[in-house]
């Protein structure tokens, strides 16, 4: 039932229009200025376009969606930290004291905690309810949720788009809360784009020698218990995923299918973009990429999903921080595209693109 819901869904992505995106190129094109003279941010402004549907891009209100969630592969070693985290962030995100609440204050994003697994009974107050369980089966052992649950929390991350979209925001930020959880998105990166799980492992959120070669190990058994079918986006994230990952999947679905450009943060966020990408193709249309994470598969990923960063940080911060520091340099971008002076108001000839 689920997955035919989910399949419904995907069906209902539209296609960013070309013809809003050509007109959003010519405006750029007439503004006196060199062609292409504000490179990526010009192609960010047109793909905004064409996703909303018209070359009046609208950017101004805009939302941080953070999914939050336990992984069971935690049992295994993987972390510096434990589960209690989760939850501990997870609050302060509610509250309005964690790192992407200081950095969103100062941009102008709201933000938006989901708990779609955290390990503590019932809902965490103040967050919106989405939840799929304390938290998802350890990897290493079997799978990480039953391909139902998978459906449902796909489905739980386009729930939440149209959501922001009845709220009225313009543009979101995918971003993700969960201990542990760049081991199954090493496992999905490493499946997803065949690569070998030593290259796709980081270290996360900081390990030793010693316990980052534990993770690569735990990585290469998670694949070996449970052989996802890397043709098979559901499959993939049931056996080796999370919930928060599958939650941010469903976010991108939801941006296609309500016409909202989402924000990709880092690996995890990218992660869930790639598998958003093999369940809807239309999704990609609405994604854009913030930053250039420094974790190992993320050059890959980003080739994968065709986006283009433009923040080169050395950024590896979660919360959907990095998305969220893109949103001024747009702003910049969209206010020379809204009121920049024309080449016709002051009377030059105007540069000429060339093939």
């Amino acid at each position: 039932m689920y997955e035919e819901k989910l399949n419904e869904m995907a069906g209902r992505a539209v296609i960013p229009e070309k013809k809003a995106a050509a007109e959003c190129r010519r405006r750029w094109d007439a503004l006196a200025k060199p062609i292409d003279g504000l490179g990526k941010f010009e192609n960010m402004v047109v793909k905004i376009a064409a996703a909303q549907g018209t070359p009046d891009v609208r950017t101004d209100r805009r939302a941080a969606v953070i999914m939050c969630a336990d992984n069971g592969v935690t049992d295994e070693g993987v972390t510096q930290t434990d589960r209690s985290v989760t939850k501990a962030v997870s609050e302060a995100i509610v509250n309005g004291t964690s790192t992407v609440n200081v950095i969103a204050e100062k941009t102008g994003t709201d933000v938006f905690a989901v708990d779609i697994g955290i390990d503590v009974d019932g809902p965490l107050p103040g967050a919106i309810d989405k939840k799929m369980g304390r938290l998802t089966g350890n990897i290493a052992e079997g799978p990480a949720m039953s391909r139902e649950t998978a459906c449902r929390a796909v489905l739980a991350g386009i729930e939440t788009a149209e959501m922001m979209s009845e709220r009225g925001y313009d543009m979101l930020a995918a971003g993700e809360m969960g201990i542990g959880n760049t081991t199954p998105s090493s496992a999905i990166a490493s499946v997803m784009l065949g690569m070998d799980p030593v290259e796709a492992t980081g270290r996360g959120a900081g390990l030793s020698g010693d316990s980052y070669r534990h993770k690569i190990e735990v990585v290469k058994l998670a694949i070996y218990v449970n052989k996802p079918d890397r043709d098979d986006p559901i499959d993939v994230v049931s056996k080796i995923g999370g919930f928060d990952i599958a939650g941010m999947a469903g976010l991108y679905i939801g941006g296609a299918i309500y016409r909202i450009p989402v924000v990709a943060d880092g690996l995890i966020s990218c992660v869930a973009a790639l598998l958003a990408k093999k369940i809807c193709r239309v999704s990609t249309g609405y994604m854009l990429a913030s930053h250039m994470g420094r974790e190992p598969a993320f050059e890959k990923l980003i080739e994968a999903l065709e986006l283009d960063p433009v923040i080169h940080g050395g950024m590896a911060l979660g919360e959907a921080a990095g998305a969220v520091m893109l949103f001024p340099l747009l702003d910049c971008a969209v206010e020379l595209y809204r009121h920049g002076e024309s080449f016709t108001d002051i009377e030059i000839e105007s540069y000429e693109r060339f093939r």
